[in-house]
């Protein structure tokens, strides 16, 4: 398995992030298809943020994250930079996908010059396993899922 920065949208690699964040995330946000492919081909810098990493499983993309900047959670917009859109395809979940992508998170964020990140989810002891720490729960204001945990990684300690 191999964890590559995607700094480019003209590939079938960039295709799949792209119907992943649609069928997961954008169709029930209201995005338009055309819209994600808009967002996602901003999301693919190679020195300033937001950046996006693929997981390659036998040169197939397995999975994703990105680190960005921008507001994940619009209720705390003191809390910034992110790590967003973490995703693994489902027949690659179960295959240790997840832990590759967590394990490379330090070093790339560190590259890219962050010292903390932040996330919110659902999942209840699925990050700490990867050093992030609990910080809060947080209000989400949405109605399929009100309330979240937020997390924070110190890159520094990884």
């Amino acid at each position: 398995m191999e964890i590559i920065h995607l700094t480019e949208s003209d590939n079938e690699i960039f295709e799949q992030i792209c119907a992943w964040y649609y069928g997961w995330l954008g169709e029930k946000n209201g995005e338009s298809y055309e819209e994600v492919v808009c967002t996602m081909e901003h999301s693919i810098n190679s020195m300033k943020l937001p950046q996006t990493f693929v997981a390659m499983v036998d040169g197939k993309p397995a999975g994703m994250y990105q680190l960005a900047v921008t507001d994940d959670l619009n209720s705390r917009p003191d809390v910034y930079p992110w790590m967003i859109n973490v995703y693994v395809d489902k027949k690659f979940r179960g295959h240790d996908v997840c832990r590759n992508l967590m394990a490379s998170v330090p070093a790339n964020a560190k590259k890219a010059g962050i010292n903390e990140l932040y996330l919110y989810t659902k999942h209840i002891g699925l990050y700490e396993k990867f050093g992030w720490e609990y910080v809060e729960e947080v209000r989400t204001f949405k109605d399929d899922s009100p309330i979240e945990r937020l997390y924070r990684l110190d890159v520094n300690k990884q």
